[in-house]
């Protein structure tokens, strides 16, 4: 199974920037996409890549947040949200069931400045936590998509500048080594631990073309699932977005 997971910032903008050649060419079996900020009826003109159903979570609150699930694979089930009317009015989520394992795509909310939303970041983490535990019960999870926090300060250029700072606080990192104690697994990590590997960059002083970014979109996945893990990577050369893809291949 070949996962990838983007944050497209704006589907109908990505759309003139390249996103269907990307899935047409991208041979794989599930796609994420998240921060959409569209209607499923915002896009019943385009003509998808063969192959593929698609599942849209909008946000109640239009051209906001909102998750797209794009699958070549036959679900056995596609549920919307985590299970969570508090946190599930911002279309932030979806879980397609396979036979081997659940897979959610994920949109997790940023702290905002000040960390003015810190407190319904840290209650979204723990109801994500217990969603995908409970979900855990019954087959092996993975989840993708940006998490919004870089973990360590090898997963962003510039940690020093930004202690405290959204992304980066006490709080959010915490939260994210949450998910590593119950087991979960940080895939890309176990391909490559060395630095300079990022998935989101500023559009601002050129900070892309520079590499001065931040590592924020992940592939987790359950311990179980170790010896299937094939591969994971970050497509910093794909355009379109602030954001790149990530993947995960399973054998």
């Amino acid at each position: 199974m070949k996962l990838l997971s983007w944050n497209v910032n704006g589907v109908r903008a990505c759309i003139g920037k390249g996103l269907l050649d990307w899935i047409a060419a991208s041979e794989a079996d599930v796609i994420f996409l998240q921060e959409v900020k569209a209607l499923p009826s915002d896009v019943e003109h385009v003509d998808w890549p063969a192959g593929y159903s698609v599942h849209w979570n909008a946000a109640q609150k239009k051209g906001y947040s909102g998750t797209a699930l794009f699958t070549r694979r036959e679900p056995i089930s596609v549920r919307l949200g985590i299970g969570s009317p508090e946190h599930d009015l911002e279309g932030r989520a979806i879980t397609a069931e396979f036979d081997d394992c659940y897979v959610i795509g994920l949109y997790v909310p940023n702290a905002q400045n000040g960390l003015a939303r810190i407190d319904f970041r840290q209650a979204w983490d723990r109801a994500l936590l217990a969603y995908a535990k409970k979900l855990e019960e019954k087959k092996p999870v993975i989840f993708c998509g940006d998490l919004n926090v870089a973990h360590e300060p090898i997963d962003l250029a510039r940690p020093k500048d930004n202690v405290g700072n959204p992304g980066f606080s006490d709080e959010e990192r915490d939260g994210f080594r949450d998910f590593l104690a119950a087991g979960f697994i940080d895939t890309f990590r176990e391909f490559e631990t060395g630095p300079e590997h990022y998935s989101w960059w500023t559009y601002r002083m050129g900070a892309r073309s520079r590499n001065v970014g931040w590592r924020i979109d992940y592939c987790m996945a359950s311990a179980a699932l170790k010896p299937r893990l094939k591969n994971a990577w970050i497509e910093s050369q794909v355009m379109g977005s602030d954001h790149c893809p990530v993947g995960l291949e399973l054998k």
